[in-house]
């Protein structure tokens, strides 16, 4: 079988499995299965599969048809222009959560000291290290979480120092410029109306926050007040409905400001610590 026939059938099959964008899927997994860029497909498409390339391909297929996230299929996920390697111990970085990295870099320019609480693949410490050069600590409950960040960290030469803890028990009070974050907001009563590649494969751990979905928001909060220095800066993803009750846990901050997705759905906050 060649590759133009092979992309055509697992794009049939995707689609007859209700996968979303069918063809494109079948791109990425039959270009992992060969370990090419999907431009070559179409650069070679009478070129004939090996038979382990169509194991390969046959088993990634037979994986997404399942519900397997295709990131976790491939152990890849862009972020901020850089790839991370991503496991199911961790959450598939969206790109959504770009902006908590472009509103920490607005509102806490020379920032020495960073953290980031529940760092999962360390995708936001590690794009801050490199965008900054601060001196950045990530931390996560899960120690199968760190190692995926370490490893992310050492890959892409990112100067992190990952922390298995609680939130940012581990450190000291009044040593922080700056704490993003990235917490679990889904609400336990919504799970089953969750989409199966997150709610079946994705760490229940780092998605669900109690039966509010706000539990987490309301610790961060109270601990990041601990750990700044004065005039530091606390940045968050905001999960949809959250804004009004975290906003409400800020009073007594200094200056806040929200940003809004590429939907208008308020997607970050800032908040000063006075």
């Amino acid at each position: 079988m060649n590759l133009h026939t092979a992309l055509l059938q697992g794009a049939r099959l995707l689609e007859d499995g209700g996968i979303a964008a069918p063809r494109l899927t079948a791109e990425v997994l039959l270009s992992h299965a060969l370990d090419c860029e999907r431009v070559y497909l179409y650069a070679h498409p009478e070129q004939e599969l090996k038979e382990v390339e169509w194991i390969h391909y046959g088993r990634y297929l037979h994986e997404r048809l399942q519900g397997k996230p295709t990131q976790y299929i491939t152990k890849r996920q862009e972020f901020y222009g850089r790839e991370f390697r991503v496991t199911p111990d961790v959450l598939i970085p969206r790109p959504e959560t770009e902006h908590v990295v472009e509103a920490a870099l607005r509102v806490a320019q020379g920032a020495r000291r960073i953290v980031d609480v529940g760092t999962g693949s360390g995708a936001l410490a590690v794009t801050l290290q490199l965008e900054t050069g601060a001196a950045v600590w990530a931390t996560d409950i899960s120690p199968a979480a760190a190692v995926v960040a370490a490893g992310n960290a050492e890959r892409l030469a990112a100067r992190v120092a990952v922390v298995v803890c609680d939130l940012t028990g581990a450190l000291a009070g009044g040593s922080v410029d700056l704490v993003v974050s990235n917490p679990p907001y889904v609400p336990l009563t919504q799970r089953e109306g969750l989409q199966r590649e997150v709610r079946d494969w994705e760490p229940h751990v780092a998605l669900f926050a109690g039966e509010s979905g706000f539990e987490l928001y309301d610790r961060i909060i109270a601990d990041a007040g601990r750990v700044l220095r004065a005039g530091g800066w606390l940045v968050m993803e905001l999960g949809f409905g959250s804004l009004e009750h975290v906003r409400g846990r800020l009073v007594g901050w200094g200056e806040a400001s929200v940003e809004a997705d590429l939907a208008g759905i308020p997607r970050v906050i800032a908040a000063r610590w006075t």
